[in-house]
């Protein structure tokens, strides 16, 4: 006996038990906040720990709001960054839209903590986090998934139809990054025809992200090769348009490009997230006013103890390579100068002085 892909889908995916399932495994799965006692110093946490300058990031988040509230592009804050609800509900009580999300673990967390609308900016592929979409749609209808594929498509479709419900869809265009999306033109206007004519999905929009823009350096060059970039998205928006599809929904952009975003006509929403934090690459990519992006605070830092120094002009400290996300340059000291951090392996990190003072 032969099984189609529609009916192992619908099998496997589509039925009550395996969703509920998926969904009880996946809630004992999740990241739970650990309260800290009342009043507790910022001396007596254990170090290596990640700590947030509140201040700092209130601003980041209300600099960011003020940009755009005369603007007719709003604001989708990616979560990618910060991960975290509270943050995300801050986002949304200071105007954004929606949030985006880069998967299905962080879309989980995200409903589990109240936020809505929710945008999930990667294809989702595989069979159980197909089914885990599909348990965390019937919980929160405004849920959406974006696509590449028309293989994609039908798995979409399939699964939605196997559980009763519309899946709001969001094709992925391929902005220059070459990393996930379908290429621009007419293999774009087919694949979203194809969304529009599914019977359980509905079309609602494109997503055009150019990450690789974003840190393009020099303020000026970084918008000359955006605007160059969204102006072939907009042809291919304009282009599906005619053949009748509705595109209510054009998102993209991010912090390196947030205040050239606002002059792209016709981009809908901007998912800027690092914002919230910022990071030292992002320092060095410039600004519209001078060679430093200062438009918002660093506002994330790692709290380290020096705890030895076995020779003259260095410290270590208890914060090595397993205390930093950074694919980048080494993290800097905040507000200490003349001395310059190295790694020294996977749980320390060195100090060198690099000025006799």
């Amino acid at each position: 006996m032969s099984i189609t892909r529609r009916d192992f889908l619908g099998s496997s995916i589509g039925s009550s038990a395996v969703l509920a399932e998926l969904t009880a495994v996946e809630t004992g799965q999740r990241h739970r906040p650990i309260p800290l006692p009342v009043e507790m110093r910022l001396w007596d946490l254990a170090t290596p720990a990640l700590v947030v300058d509140a201040d700092s990031l209130e601003s980041n988040l209300r600099k960011m709001r003020d940009f755009y509230s005369d603007k007719s592009a709003m604001l989708r804050p990616h979560a990618k960054t910060h991960k975290c609800p509270v943050i995300a509900r801050q986002q949304l009580d200071l105007g954004a839209i929606g949030i985006a999300v880069a998967k299905i673990s962080e879309a989980e967390v995200m409903v589990e903590g109240g936020i809505d609308p929710i945008l999930i900016t990667s294809p989702i592929a595989t069979r159980g986090k197909l089914a885990r979409l599909l348990a965390l749609a019937q919980q929160t209808p405004r849920l959406q998934i974006v696509t590449d594929r028309l293989q994609n498509v039908r798995d979409l479709n399939d699964g939605a139809a196997a559980v009763g419900i519309k899946l709001q869809v969001v094709v992925d265009l391929n902005a220059g990054d070459d990393r996930t999306g379908i290429m621009l033109g007419e293999p774009a206007v087919t694949l979203a025809g194809e969304v529009a004519r599914a019977e359980s999905l509905e079309l609602v929009g494109v997503q055009a992200y150019a990450g690789r823009l974003q840190h393009v350096v020099g303020w000026e060059a970084r918008r000359k090769q955006y605007v160059e970039m969204m102006e072939q998205v907009m042809e291919t928006v304009a282009a599906m348009r005619q053949v009748g599809l509705d595109i209510p929904t054009v998102t993209g952009g991010g912090t390196g490009t947030y205040d050239i975003n606002s002059e792209i006509d016709g981009m809908t929403d901007i998912q800027a997230g690092s914002y919230v934090f910022m990071d030292d690459n992002y320092r060095d990519v410039g600004g519209r006013l001078g060679p430093v992006f200062n438009d918002f605070d660093s506002s994330l830092f790692v709290l380290a103890t020096a705890i030895s120094q076995p020779v003259q002009g260095q410290i270590t400290v208890d914060a090595g390579i397993k205390a930093f996300a950074t694919d980048k340059e080494p993290p800097r000291l905040r507000d200490i100068k003349g001395v310059a951090y190295t790694f020294g392996g996977d749980e320390h990190g060195i100090l060198n002085f690099t000025e006799s003072s």
